[in-house]
């Protein structure tokens, strides 16, 4: 059903120390929603994505993704720790692609999309590989099939990459700046599979500094600054007309960004 929770957040923080990068954020996500994580950096998006996925154990609050929580479950009345076993089931439905693309470099682009449904999934090699192929075709990288991660251009890996969390089937792809270690002029051809698997209605958060794809592809957007979520709203309200300060300030800052950068490319 559309209208249905896929996740929902509940007052999760995350400390470092003495540093506290999450304050009690409460988010919740529909199945099929696409929603951008904006803010400054340091205002805690990478580590909320990393906290959904469980690669952050939360110092308060929790995770639930499809009716279950994530790091931990109720038992005899007590919340306790899942084994790592019972996370990385968890993990199986959850895409996840960020920065660094982190190919395996002694494989293929295929047989870096194959690795996880044979080893992870348990697929038979004849299942997997018609869906491996197809994944490469549906991000335009079918004649790369045979081509290892340094015959590879960064926009081209970053593709095989989605692909690979493709192969594993997710309920949820989080996409963390997925085209920040990209050159210029590559970021188009991710961003076009991204707007592709929204358009199929996959359920995604984005984070990311791209702010006329945000615009373009998410039906919500939610501001981030100093850990908490300050402002949310549908991209045109946001980007438009934004009445919190803070994201007042954010814009301002980064469209005198993107004039400097126009200005010193010319």
């Amino acid at each position: 059903m559309p209208d249905q929770t896929l996740v929902e957040v509940a007052g999760l923080s995350k400390r470092f120390g003495d540093v506290e990068v999450l304050k009690h954020v409460d988010l919740a996500v529909r199945a099929g929603e696409k929603l951008a994580v904006i803010g400054p950096s340091g205002s805690g998006k990478t580590t909320l994505l990393r906290c959904i996925a469980h690669l952050e154990k939360p110092s308060a609050g929790h995770v639930t993704i499809a009716g279950e929580r994530v790091g931990s479950k109720l038992a005899d009345g007590r919340v306790v720790e899942m084994s790592d076993r019972e996370i990385a089931r968890i993990r199986t439905g959850i895409g996840m692609v960020f920065q660094r693309f982190n190919l395996f470099p002694h494989l293929t682009a295929l047989e870096n999309i194959l690795l996880g449904p044979l080893k992870v999934l348990r697929m038979p090699r004849e299942q997997a590989e018609p869906i491996a192929l197809g994944l490469l075709a549906k991000v335009g990288l079918a004649h790369k099939r045979d081509a290892y991660p340094e015959r590879l251009s960064g926009g081209q890996q970053q593709r095989v990459a989605i692909a690979r969390s493709l192969a594993m089937q997710p309920k949820l792809m989080l996409f963390d700046e997925a085209t920040s270690a990209l050159d210029p002029e590559l970021v188009g051809e991710v961003l076009n599979v991204i707007r592709q698997l929204a358009r199929e209605g996959m359920t995604m958060l984005i984070v990311t500094h791209e702010m006329q794809f945000a615009e373009d592809v998410a039906d919500r957007i939610i501001v981030m600054d100093h850990g908490s979520i300050v402002d949310e709203g549908p991209p045109h309200e946001l980007f438009r007309s934004p009445s919190h300060p803070r994201t007042q300030a954010f814009l301002r800052a980064v469209l005198e960004r993107q004039a400097m950068a126009t200005s010193s490319a010319a």
